[in-house]
């Protein structure tokens, strides 16, 4: 097995198919705008320990901030964060640096923020972003909890000292959703945008993150160092970025966006979507192996006990799963766009703006809702009522079913 992996160089060869930064070129022309917000600024992320959440820090490291603060639950992915930055040649952390592994929404938070408060920039990447995560009534309700609720908690932290910047990351799977991971954050995009006059907010949609922390490509790697057999479905196509392009992204929307604004990059379908399963023999014969197309879970298995050869099993399925869509979009029919100015980021600018009492009165519902016996059909059923364009597809089958 070949031991030297580059994994930003194997997406870039076999997964996005570009050597260089999707935002090169709009990095570049706003450059120094980009820097004046940036530069000795005081800085505060949440979430910052995962994969899109550090690499919006390593691209706003570049912009020299005086000041940042990073919260996350995952305290050993926190440590990580702190090496990887300190161990890189091309950026370097602030004088006046912290992380604490702490929930944002816990109490002890609101202290922290208070005590290093005004920040100039507040980016939240804090979220339930797996499809998975709706397998029933319990974690669906920690996925709105974590989502929408903690979102306006938030929200209403800051009205206290109002950032210069406020940024949400939401995604593609936001746009006519059909899965409540979707449904849960179009409704974190109609709070945080119910609140955009009173504070500069902007969000994000963008494609699947190559190699992010729990998705299927970073599992391949720990299947192989296990030596389990992989797994991949044959019929989904996704747009993807790399996790450098995803910071790039959130960062420039975060900074360059008029309040209200949600940014999502300009990708084709026919030239930038790709099948998960694509890329799953470049990355065997990458690291040395074969692929070896097995009919079963069982069979995959079974060969995988005895890896005595440079073959490696593979299991091909169709998708049957709660939500699986087999394409992604970033806007709808509705939304009105604006697509020039920057090369590679589209702008949603007419993005609907609920009240704040309207906002109120559905945050009061959906938290009655689960002070009640309710099952996954009563909360998608709300959802149906709150979010039209919400269409669910329901198999009976979720993904932690599958190996």
């Amino acid at each position: 097995m070949n031991t030297l992996f580059n994994i930003e160089q194997f997406i870039g060869e076999s997964v996005t198919g570009r050597k260089e930064s999707l935002l090169k070129n709009d990095l570049k022309s706003f450059h120094d705008e980009i820097y004046n917000q940036v530069n000795g600024k005081a800085v505060l992320v949440i979430g910052g320990a995962g994969t899109i959440g550090s690499s919006f820090i390593k691209a706003l490291l570049r912009y020299n901030p005086g000041k940042l603060i990073v919260v996350d639950i995952n305290e050993n992915g926190l440590t990580e964060l702190v090496r990887d930055c300190r161990s890189r040649s091309d950026i370097s952390l602030p004088k006046d640096f912290k992380t604490y592994p702490i929930n944002f929404g816990d109490k002890i938070f609101n202290k922290i923020f208070k005590q290093e408060a005004p920040f100039d920039i507040v980016a939240n990447f804090a979220a339930h972003k797996h499809v998975r995560s709706e397998k029933d009534v319990y974690s669906i309700e920690g996925m709105i909890e974590n989502n929408v609720l903690k979102a306006k908690k938030l929200l209403d932290l800051l009205l206290q000292y109002p950032p210069q910047h406020f940024f949400c990351v939401s995604t593609d799977k936001a746009a006519n959703p059909v899965n409540v991971m979707g449904a849960s954050k179009k409704l974190m995009e109609e709070v945080i945008l119910a609140y955009s006059t009173e504070l500069k907010i902007t969000t994000a949609r963008f494609a699947n993150v190559a190699f992010s922390n729990g998705s299927l490509f970073a599992g391949f790697i720990d299947r192989v160092m296990k030596q389990q057999p992989l797994s991949c479905p044959s019929d989904v196509k996704r747009f993807f970025v790399s996790p450098q392009e995803s910071g790039e992204i959130c960062l420039s929307a975060c900074v360059l966006g008029e309040s209200g604004d949600i940014f999502f990059p300009k990708l084709d379908e026919h030239k930038d979507m790709v099948t998960f399963a694509g890329a799953v023999e470049p990355f065997l014969n990458k690291l040395g192996f074969e692929m070896d197309v097995c009919n079963s879970e069982e069979e995959a298995r079974d060969k995988a006990t005895n890896l005595n050869s440079n073959k490696y099993p593979v299991y091909f399925f169709q998708s049957d799963s709660n939500g699986e869509k087999l394409f992604e979009e970033f806007f709808t029919e509705e939304e009105e766009l604006m697509m020039d100015k920057f090369e590679i980021l589209g702008v949603i600018k007419n993005a609907p703006r609920r009240s704040r009492a309207e906002l109120d009165t559905i945050i009061s519902d959906i938290e009655e809702m689960f002070n009640h016996d309710v099952n996954k059909a009563d909360v998608v059923k709300l959802l149906n009522k709150l979010l039209p364009n919400f269409q669910h597809i329901e198999t009976g089958v979720n993904l932690d079913q599958k190996m």
